[in-house]
């Protein structure tokens, strides 16, 4: 059971915010598992589809789009709000607007597809990621820390430096395996920030560098 923090909702938002927290917490535990990899892929799929689509529908609620900002203006390094904000939402535009896939790997985009029926914000992501990539900072490098098992694991996230009718690959973004593990961690910490004492979680962004 959440408390979320008093600051802003009113009834209405807080009894939303109430159903929305609870099955991403429910949707986190299932996905940071180790275990989640060994489910068949099409339920994979549909799991992680879903914290997606929860947290891109919180993302429209002030206080956390204030948090965001604040994360983009520098209270953080300023791709993690990108991260956050962008390419999360970017990732699940992708598996709404586009419900043909059943698995992670199967996953991608392409100009075409983008704009087919008309320019949005998949499009302007894309545009956006080919301008990061001529200034050398395509490539975000992290390690997360996972307490439990005393592991730090390595991986990168890649943003795309070809935007035209080739296909691009969600998995080569981001694998699905242990970048799962980091977005529903980075996702929890940004939602954390609305809830009063949220529960400590096992997994730990430590570090990024950027090439």
């Amino acid at each position: 059971m959440i408390k979320i923090a008093e600051l802003k909702p009113n009834e209405k938002e807080r009894s939303i915010l109430f159903l929305f927290y609870n099955r991403f917490y429910d949707l986190y535990e299932e996905v940071v598992n180790d275990d989640f990899i060994n489910n068949d892929a099409k339920i994979r799929f549909y799991k992680l589809r879903e914290a997606f689509s929860i947290y891109k529908e919180l993302l429209s609620y002030e206080p956390i789009k204030e948090h965001i900002e604040w994360m983009k203006k520098g209270g953080r390094p300023h791709f993690e709000g990108i991260i956050a904000d962008d390419l999360f939402s970017f990732i699940r535009n992708i598996l709404l607007h586009f419900p043909i896939f059943d698995t992670w790997d199967e996953v991608y985009i392409n100009k075409n597809l983008a704009t087919w029926s008309k320019v949005g914000q998949i499009d302007k992501f894309l545009t956006n990621c080919i301008k990061r990539k001529i200034d050398g900072r395509g490539t975000v490098k992290y390690r997360i820390w996972e307490e439990k098992k005393k592991k730090m694991t390595y991986f990168t996230i890649n943003f795309p430096d070809n935007y035209t009718e080739t296909n691009i690959y969600l998995k080569d973004i981001l694998t699905e395996e242990v970048g799962m593990k980091f977005c529903m961690a980075l996702m929890r910490e940004i939602l954390d920030t609305q809830v009063e004492n949220p529960d400590v979680h096992d997994i730990k962004i430590m570090s990024q560098v950027y090439f």
